[in-house]
């Protein structure tokens, strides 16, 4: 079994290679950059790769859609700082099989090895409790309106929500009301949440409804 490990610390690298070197024949790779993720997974072919989302010169994500461009069957498991449902969401609609937060139990980021290994999901509970609650609140993580995603859509282009009300003709206050519901939508408390959700979603298949 081949293992990319993808994280600009050294600490985790060197904690996570750690860990899967208890699995049976396990080689491993490592990189700390987007640019660098790329190279080695085209010459090393790896079974699976373990990605974090903050990397040197680059997005994780960014790096996740990269990898998948190169080999749509690439299984990867996002192992992130974050318990954070948007992040989750992010990391799944972009193709990854696992999402592991860094604060879970370690036997949690093999079961999510394992599991992509024979091309299954996994969600570590942390961040499975909090996507539960969430689908099971008023609103719950539905489906946002066309008019939700413009709003969102202009928030990931740095505009403010004076200047969206301004740019749609309508009053501020509708568009604080808006974004209100989007936060309950999507689970999350602030706006810039939902401006680190757009940004993440550029290029992808959610922000690609809302335009003509």
């Amino acid at each position: 079994m081949k293992i990319l490990i993808v994280d600009d610390h050294t600490v985790v690298r060197d904690g996570v290679r750690r860990l899967v070197e208890a699995l049976p024949a396990t080689a491993i790779a490592e990189a700390e950059t987007p640019s660098e993720a790329l190279a080695e997974f085209r010459k090393f072919r790896p079974d699976v790769t373990i990605l974090d989302i903050n990397l040197k010169n680059g997005s994780g994500l960014d790096a996740l859609r990269r990898l998948r461009a190169d080999d749509p069957k690439a299984k990867i498991v996002v192992f992130s700082m974050y318990s954070d449902i948007v992040y989750a969401a992010s990391a799944r609609r972009d193709g990854a099989l696992g999402y592991v937060s860094k604060s879970a139990p370690t036997d949690e980021l093999l079961v999510a090895i394992e599991k992509a290994l024979v091309g299954e999901t996994y969600v570590d509970s942390e961040t499975t409790a909090l996507m539960a609650r969430h689908e099971s609140s008023e609103g719950g993580t539905k489906e946002l309106s066309r008019r939700e995603l413009q709003i969102l859509h202009m928030l990931g282009e740095g505009k403010s929500l004076t200047d969206i009300a301004q740019g749609l003709g309508v009053a501020y206050k509708t568009i604080a009301n808006t974004s209100s519901r989007m936060k309950e939508k999507l689970g999350v408390d602030r706006t810039s949440d939902l401006v680190r959700f757009a940004l993440e979603s550029k290029g992808g298949r959610m922000l690609d409804r809302e335009r003509p």
